[in-house]
């Protein structure tokens, strides 16, 4: 388990944050069902890292509980982010403080446009991804600006949910699922995008079933197997451990 930060309102904050995100000694239920189980890790700022399992290994469940959506409960523990309490902070509040959660369904809103969509997220005035600059990132957007959302191919409504994400000028990206369903080129596509924005400095977590793919794209991966981290380290070590992935990642 990683030390506790401290973050208390005398300490200097600068040498006493381990990471840009923490997550310490997280607990998580749904119900009764005690899903994630003592969790914690360190995120460093312009970091991908993966978080890896089996189905059912609590990988959604330690992000939503990340994010503060409602489920699964977070019932002990603490979450920092840029030495903001997140753990004490509502879904709204949390995004507020620079969480843009990608959901595995996209959530794309029927009846606007792809431009209605992103305008919606946009803060005003846009800090760091104006519509030009996301346009620019996503070409394929740009093109089809007046098109309902919801009538995008899979490919492009993803990149339209990373996109909205980015528009809320975010300072952590949170992929669920990101690949699911997705030809090979247009997850060539994404991933092209992803390490373009970790060239500006963003931090991300990616929950992806697609492991070997996620790991060739992350910095760091964190396995987890019935809720609990069983591997926190480099991605390219998994990638080299035929015994790690064969027995938690079934690859």
């Amino acid at each position: 388990m990683n030390e506790k930060p401290d973050f208390s309102k005398n300490a200097n904050l600068a040498s006493t944050a381990p990471a840009f995100l923490s997550v310490w000694d997280m607990h998580s239920y749904y119900g009764e069902s005690y899903i994630v189980q003592g969790v914690s890790f360190n995120v460093h700022e312009g970091e991908i890292l993966a978080l890896l399992g089996r189905n059912g290994a609590g990988k959604t469940s330690t992000l939503r509980s990340i994010a503060r959506v409602g489920e699964p409960e977070v019932r002990h523990g603490e979450i920092w982010l840029d030495h903001q309490p997140l753990h004490k902070m509502t879904s709204y509040e949390a995004a507020a403080a620079g969480l843009g959660l990608v959901p595995e369904d996209r959530r794309i809103i029927p009846g606007l446009t792809v431009e209605e969509n992103l305008q919606l997220a946009q803060i005003a005035p846009p800090i760091g991804w104006s519509l030009d600059r996301l346009y620019e990132l996503f070409p394929r957007l740009g093109e089809r600006r007046k098109q309902e959302g919801i009538t995008l191919s899979g490919g492009e409504q993803q990149m339209l949910s990373i996109a909205r994400a980015l528009a809320r000028d975010i300072k952590v990206l949170l992929l669920d699922e990101p690949y699911e369903g997705l030809a090979p080129v247009i997850v060539d596509e994404i991933e092209k995008t992803l390490i373009h924005v970790k060239q500006q400095g963003m931090t991300t977590i990616i929950v992806e079933q697609n492991a070997v793919r996620a790991l060739e794209l992350a910095d760091r991966a964190i396995i987890l197997d019935t809720g609990t981290i069983v591997f926190d380290g480099a991605a390219k070590e998994v990638l080299e451990d035929t015994k790690l992935r064969e027995e938690y990642l079934a690859i």
